[in-house]
C-alpha cells in the first residue's frame, strides 16, 4: 500500500466518521408535527411524593399541631404578564405561577441580517411551549401555591438600572390563615444564571411543612435532519446530571417510564443547539430529580427539594437557581458542577475540551476567533511536526523511487504477486517504510474531528467574524473562497507527493480535491480555515523535505 492510498482511505474514513457521528447524535426519531395549542400540559406525571426533610432552625415539631384544613389558595385573581429586562435578558413572567413564559437573549440575534431580532429561547406562542414551572407542596392540606397559583407583583415591569449590578424581583401569594409565600428572582449584570428562592413566612398559629419543586417543560418541535446542515444534528431535549454522571435522556424511554432519582446536588436541563434552560438544585443536599413525558411531544425535567418545617412566626427559605441563555462555557462552569457538559462535543469531548480551552486563551490575546484558529493550527502543527517530518521523508523517498517503481510495474505487468514482492524488496533496499504516512493521519484525525465539533457547538464562535467576507465562522463560507483555497492547497500537496502507479488510484486522486471542495462548502468556515492553514503548512513542510532529500542525493 502506498501513501496515496492511505490518503484516500483517510479521507474516506473522515467522511464516514462524520456521517456515523451525526447518526449517533440522533437519539430519538424526529417528533411528529404538533398542534398549535398554548395551554400548559397537565401536571400529572413525574413529580415524586412529598419528601421528608430537616426542620428549620427553631421550628417546633409539628405534624400533630397542624390546624384543620385551611384555604389553599387566595380568592381568584386575574393573571398578568410582568416584564423583566436586564442587560442580557428580556423576560416575561406570568403571575399565574410566577413562571417565566418568555425569554429573549438580547446579545444573540437570530441571524446577521436581523441584529435587532434576538433569539427567543422560551415561548408559549405559535405552537411552541417552553417554560419554567415551580411551586410549593404542603403536608396535611396546609396552604401552598403550586405552579398555577396566582401571585401578585408590585409593578408591571422591572429593569436593571444603569450602574446597578443586581436586580431583585419578588412575587407574593397570601393564604387566609396568614401564611405568605414570596417567590423571588435575583438577576446579575452580564449573567444568565438566575436566583430563584421561595420564602415562606408563617404568620399562622401552627407550623407549616412542605417542599418545593422546580422544573422545565418543553414541547420538542420536529427538526429536519440534513447532512447539508450539520447543526441540525445537535442534541435537542432533556438532560440530567446526578452529581456523578451526565446523560442525555432518551425521549422514547421517557414515554414508557418516568425517571426518578435522588442525587446530591445535580441539575436538569432542556438543551438545543447553542442554548439551554437549566434548573440547578442546591449542591449541599439530596434532591429528588424526575423527568417524564407529559403530553404530545412534551417533556418535563425537574427536581424536588427536601421538605422543611416553618414554626409559627418564623421564616423558611428554599434556595434554587436557573440558567437561561447561551452555552457560554465559563458561565456554565461557574453556575453548577459539570453544567458545561451541556456543550455537546460527543465522543471526543476529552480532546475537544482542551482544544476549546486553548482556542479561548488565544482569542483572549488576539481578540479575533479567525486569527485564534490560525494560531491554534500553527501550534497543532508544531506539536505534530516531528511525526509529520517522518512521514514527509518517507514520501520524499518514495517520490524519488517513482521511476524504479514504474519500471517494476512494466516488467511484471498484471502479475500482482511478483510485483508486490519486488516492491517490498525495493522498499527494504532503499530503507523506505510505505506505512510511515499512515500514522500521522490516524493520530491527527481525532484532533481534526474534535475541532469540527468545537467549531460547530461552541456558542462563543456563533456569528463570529474573521476578515472581509467571513462574517460567521460557525457557518459555511457563503462565497466559497475558503473551500476553493483548500482545494488548491490539496492539489499542490498532491503534486509534492509520490504519484500512484495504479491508473484508477491516479484518477481518484485527481478528483479528490474537487470532492473535498464540495464537502467543505457545507462545513463551518472556521473548520475550513483550519484545513486551509494546516494544508498550506503541510505543503511548505513537504516542499522543504523534498528539496533537502533531492539535494542530498545529487
Amino acid at each position: 500500500m502506498d501513501n496515496q492510498r492511505i490518503f484516500l482511505y483517510g479521507a474516506l474514513f473522515f467522511v464516514l466518521f462524520l456521517i456515523w457521528d451525526a447518526w449517533q447524535k440522533d437519539h430519538a426519531p424526529a417528533p411528529q408535527e404538533v398542534a398549535t395549542e398554548t395551554r400548559a400540559p397537565s401536571f400529572d406525571a413525574g413529580l415524586p411524593e412529598l419528601q421528608e426533610g430537616p426542620a428549620a432552625s427553631g421550628d417546633a415539631p409539628a405534624r400533630e399541631a397542624a390546624p384543620p384544613a385551611a384555604q389553599a389558595t387566595p380568592p381568584a385573581a386575574e393573571a398578568q404578564k410582568v416584564r423583566i429586562v436586564t442587560d442580557v435578558l428580556d423576560l416575561l413572567v406570568d403571575t399565574r405561577g410566577a413562571n417565566i413564559v418568555s425569554a429573549r437573549l438580547l446579545e444573540y440575534p437570530v441571524d446577521k441580517g436581523n441584529p435587532d431580532l434576538p433569539v427567543q429561547l422560551m415561548n408559549v406562542a405559535n405552537g411552541e411551549f417552553f417554560v419554567t414551572q415551580s411551586g410549593l407542596r404542603s403536608a396535611d392540606d396546609l396552604p401552598a401555591p403550586d405552579y398555577t397559583a396566582v401571585f401578585r407583583s408590585s409593578a408591571e415591569s422591572h429593569e436593571l438600572a444603569a450602574g446597578e449590578d443586581e436586580l431583585v424581583v419578588g412575587f407574593t401569594w397570601q393564604a387566609d390563615n396568614g401564611v405568605e409565600i414570596e417567590k423571588r428572582y435575583t438577576f446579575h449584570r452580564g449573567r444568565y444564571e438566575i436566583g430563584l428562592d421561595f420564602i415562606v413566612r408563617n404568620g399562622s398559629e401552627a407550623p407549616w411543612r412542605g417542599d418545593a419543586y422546580l422544573q422545565l417543560t418543553k414541547r420538542l418541535q420536529g427538526v429536519e435532519r440534513s447532512f447539508f446542515k450539520p447543526s441540525s444534528y445537535s442534541y435537542t431535549g432533556p438532560a440530567f446530571f446526578n452529581g456523578e454522571k451526565y446523560r442525555k435522556l432518551d425521549t422514547e424511554d421517557l414515554r414508557e417510564a418516568s425517571l426518578s432519582e435522588t442525587a446530591r446536588g445535580g441539575w436538569g436541563a432542556m438543551l438545543q443547539h447553542y442554548f439551554l434552560g437549566a434548573v440547578i438544585a442546591p449542591q449541599d443536599q439530596d434532591n429528588r430529580f424526575y423527568a417524564a413525558s407529559v403530553g404530545r411531544d412534551t417533556y418535563r425535567v425537574g427536581f424536588v427539594q427536601p421538605a422543611i418545617t416553618v414554626a409559627p412566626g418564623a421564616e423558611g427559605v428554599f434556595e434554587n437557581r436557573l440558567f437561561i441563555g447561551p452555552k457560554l462555557q465559563d458561565q456554565l462552569a461557574e453556575a453548577a458542577p459539570k453544567l458545561e457538559l451541556a456543550v455537546d462535543y460527543g465522543m471526543l469531548t476529552i480532546i475537544a475540551e482542551p482544544l476549546f480551552w486553548l482556542l479561548d486563551k488565544i482569542h483572549t490575546l488576539v481578540g479575533n476567533w479567525g486569527w485564534a484558529i490560525i494560531l491554534l493550527t500553527v501550534l497543532i502543527k508544531l506539536v505534530f511536526y516531528k511525526l509529520s517530518e517522518t512521514s514527509g521523508k518517507s514520501m520524499a523517498k518514495m517520490r524519488r523511487m517513482q521511476p524504479k517503481m514504474q519500471a517494476l510495474k512494466e516488467r511484471y505487468g498484471d502479475d500482482r504477486e511478483k510485483l508486490n514482492r519486488a516492491m517490498m524488496e525495493l522498499y527494504q533496499k532503499e530503507k523506505i517504510n510505505p506505512f510511515a504516512g499512515c500514522l500521522p493521519i490516524l493520530i491527527q484525525m481525532p484532533v481534526f474531528i474534535a475541532l469540527y465539533w468545537v467549531l460547530l457547538e461552541s456558542v462563543e464562535l456563533r456569528q463570529a467574524e474573521w476578515i472581509l467576507w467571513v462574517n460567521d465562522l460557525s457557518s459555511p463560507d457563503r462565497f466559497y473562497i475558503l473551500p476553493v483555497l483548500m482545494g488548491l492547497a490539496m492539489w499542490a500537496q498532491q503534486k509534492l507527493n509520490p504519484q500512484p502507479t495504479d491508473p484508477i488510484q491516479a484518477r481518484m486522486l485527481m478528483i479528490m480535491p474537487l470532492l473535498m471542495v464540495a464537502f467543505a462548502t457545507i462545513m463551518p468556515a472556521g473548520l475550513v480555515l483550519y484545513w486551509v492553514v494546516n494544508t498550506v503548512l503541510s505543503v511548505a513542510q513537504q516542499w522543504q523535505i523534498n528539496r533537502v532529500i533531492e539535494k542530498a542525493n545529487r
